[in-house]
């Protein structure tokens, strides 16, 4: 299996979930991990003080919220939960309500995780995935639409109805001539992507972006960080553009460069226009 699904205790995916709140969905999800072993409650509270610390950044794509706080020594193992709630449930996020799905992340440091969040990134990106991830029956359903494996007939029937709109509402420009890219403004080759704690969603917002630079060809000529609210301050200055979610947009103050608010974390669409805008392709 792939990394992604390797993170996943065998006992910590739970589908038609209870909960009538974000902080019982949360719970819900955490209650999964601590079930497995690999954290106490106490990291179940943090995950939640983080949201009523910095708002819904957790709710990364429509529908889905990946809960987590920084490393902490409640934490026994790097592990992922997969919570899918029975009934959906609003996180006070405008663009991305209400949340079906909620996984929760716990790390033991920033970077371990990072090639399990991008491939939980491609999976969630991807429509046919998304619906079979809302329409699997079994544990093993899910462990295997994570791992990129054939999916249930079901959503692979409900991707080819909408496959037309699908393609038609993500098909993106052709990348930047090299004519554009001579002509782009002066560059420090950094951009920054901000969350709360720098090891969830920052991370997740890192993968895709990196995905688009490596289309466009410039990925050797631009560096993306990820990082938290605090340390942002002082990385701002070097970077052309910090890219955050709206929730963390409107804690972080003046960094003194231009702060880009991105709905949706899987959206490659979303950041190749972003791209294009701030560099003038």
């Amino acid at each position: 299996m792939s990394s992604l699904t390797n993170l996943i205790p065998d006992s910590a995916i739970a589908l038609d979930v209870d909960a009538t709140t974000w902080q019982s969905a949360i719970r819900a999800s955490g209650a999964l991990l601590e079930k497995a072993g690999t954290v106490t409650a106490h990291y179940t509270d943090l995950m939640i003080q983080s949201v009523e610390e910095h708002g819904p950044y957790i709710v990364l794509t429509p529908g889905f919220a990946l809960a987590h706080a920084r490393p902490d020594p409640s934490v026994q193992q790097t592990s992922l939960s997969f919570a899918r709630l029975a009934t959906p449930v609003n996180f006070g996020s405008a663009k991305n309500d209400p949340v079906t799905i909620v996984m929760s992340l716990a790390a033991t440091d920033a970077t371990a995780h990072q090639k399990a969040l991008a491939a939980l990134a491609g999976v969630l990106s991807d429509a046919a995935s998304r619906v079979a991830l809302d329409t699997a029956t079994s544990d093993q359903e899910i462990r295997e639409i994570l791992s990129g494996k054939k999916l249930p007939s079901e959503a692979a029937s409900a991707h080819t109805s909408h496959q037309g709109s699908t393609l038609a509402s993500t098909e993106q420009q052709a990348p930047p001539t090299k004519e554009e890219l001579a002509s782009a403004p002066a560059s420090k080759g950094h951009i920054l992507c901000v969350c709360g704690n720098g090891v969830g969603s920052s991370l997740f917002l890192k993968s895709t972006l990196e995905k688009v630079l490596v289309a466009w060809g410039w990925d050797p000529f631009i560096d993306v960080e990820a990082t938290d609210t605090i340390s942002a301050k002082g990385k701002a200055g070097s970077s052309d553009f910090v890219l955050t979610s709206r929730a963390i947009a409107e804690t972080l103050g003046d960094l003194g460069v231009a702060v880009e608010v991105i709905n949706d974390f899987t959206s490659t669409q979303e950041l190749d226009g972003v791209l294009r805008r701030r560099y003038a392709v």
